[in-house]
C-alpha cells in the first residue's frame, strides 16, 4: 500500500478560542471556516483530482451554509467524517455515556444530511483512551485516525497548556496519554492499550515522518510554514505506506481577507496568507505524487488495510 489520505478537521473559529482562552466577541467572524477557508481547499483538491476526508462537528450543521457545505462535499466524492457533537477536549474525561451520546448524535446529524453514516472518527485535539476505542466500535465505526505519535508536537502541546497555566489563561486543551508516543506510526489494528498492535478497530495514525528523522509532524501547520518545510518533509514522511496528511480548515483562512486579525497573535495558521499556505500545500502534494502516492480517502486507506 502506497497511498496519501488528505484529511481536514472543520474546527470552525469558536474551537480556537477556546484553546486560547479568547472570548467569542473578539475574535472575528465566527463562521470563517466554512464561508472562506473551505472552498478554498475544495479549489485546490480538484486542481489534483484528490478526495479528501472531512471531519466535521455535528453542532456547526445547525447553520444552513454549513450543512450545504457538508452535503455538496459528500456529493462531490468527499468523504465525511465524525469529529464528535460538538468537539469537546475533555471528551475522554466524561462518563461512558457523554462518549457515547457525542460519536451517536454526531453521526445521526451527518447522516440526515449526506444520507450516509460515518465510517471514521477523530478525536477533538486527537486525545483518544481505551474507554473511548470500545465505544467505537460498538457505534459501528469502520476506523480511528486520531492517534499522534509524535514527540514534538506533544512537548509542543505540554509547553502551550504549561504556558497558559502561569498566566492563569483559561484553556480548553489537554494533553493525551505519554503511551500514545510509543504507538505504531503506520496503520495497525489496536491492541489494549490501544497504543500495541491488536485485532481491534483499524486505526490510521496521523502523519509523522519516517523513524530515522525524528518523527516530525506531517500536518498542515508545519508543512504549510514554507515551501522549503512541504518539501523536506513530505520526502521525510515518504517510503510510509500510509501518508495521512491532516489539515485543519483554518489552515486555508486569511488573518487579514477573513476579519481574523485579533486570532493571528494566537494561532500560528494565521501569520501566513492563505495565498502562500495553499502554494505550499501544493508543494507538499506535488512531491507525494512524483514518489508515486495515490490520493485516497481515509475510508479506501481502511478498507485496503484491512483487506491486505
Amino acid at each position: 500500500m502506497r497511498v496519501c489520505a488528505v484529511s481536514v478537521d472543520l474546527d470552525e473559529v469558536p474551537c480556537y478560542a477556546a484553546i486560547h482562552g479568547l472570548a467569542l466577541d473578539s475574535v472575528g467572524p465566527l463562521d470563517a471556516v466554512y464561508r472562506s477557508a473551505l472552498p478554498r481547499l475544495e479549489q485546490l483538491f480538484d486542481e489534483f483530482e484528490l478526495r479528501a476526508t472531512f471531519f466535521a462537528i455535528a453542532m456547526d450543521l445547525v447553520h444552513g451554509h454549513a450543512a450545504q457545505a457538508i452535503k455538496r462535499l459528500a456529493q462531490h466524492g468527499h468523504e465525511i467524517g465524525n469529529h464528535t457533537q460538538d468537539h469537546r477536549y475533555a471528551l475522554t474525561r466524561g462518563t461512558r455515556e457523554q462518549m457515547r451520546a457525542q460519536i451517536v448524535d454526531a453521526a445521526r446529524a451527518i447522516e440526515a444530511i449526506t444520507g450516509a453514516l460515518p465510517l471514521g472518527f477523530r478525536a477533538p485535539g486527537y486525545t483518544i483512551t481505551d474507554t473511548l476505542f470500545e465505544l467505537l466500535g460498538t457505534c459501528g465505526l469502520r476506523y480511528d485516525s486520531s492517534v499522534f505519535p509524535c514527540p514534538a508536537y506533544y512537548l509542543a502541546k505540554l509547553a502551550a497548556i504549561s504556558g497558559y497555566r502561569v498566566l492563569s489563561r483559561p484553556t480548553h486543551s489537554i494533553l493525551d496519554h505519554p503511551r500514545v508516543l510509543s504507538a505504531p506510526a503506520n496503520p495497525y489494528r489496536i491492541g489494549r492499550p490501544y497504543s500495541r498492535r491488536g485485532s481491534g478497530l483499524v486505526e490510521l495514525p496521523v502523519g509523522v515522518t519516517r523513524d530515522e528523522t525524528g518523527r516530525l509532524p506531517y500536518i498542515g501547520t508545519f508543512v504549510m510554514a514554507s515551501d522549503a518545510a512541504a518539501r523536506t518533509l513530505s520526502r521525510w514522511i515518504a517510503g510510509r505506506p500510509l501518508v495521512n496528511l491532516l489539515l485543519h480548515g483554518m489552515d486555508a483562512a486569511d488573518a487579514e481577507l477573513d476579519g481574523l486579525q485579533v486570532l493571528r497573535g494566537h494561532q500560528p495558521d494565521l501569520r501566513r496568507s492563505a495565498h502562500d499556505k495553499l502554494a505550499s500545500l501544493r508543494v507538499a502534494l506535488g512531491v507525494l505524487q512524483d514518489e508515486g502516492y495515490e490520493f485516497v480517502t481515509l475510508a479506501e486507506a481502511a478498507r485496503r488495510y484491512a483487506q491486505a
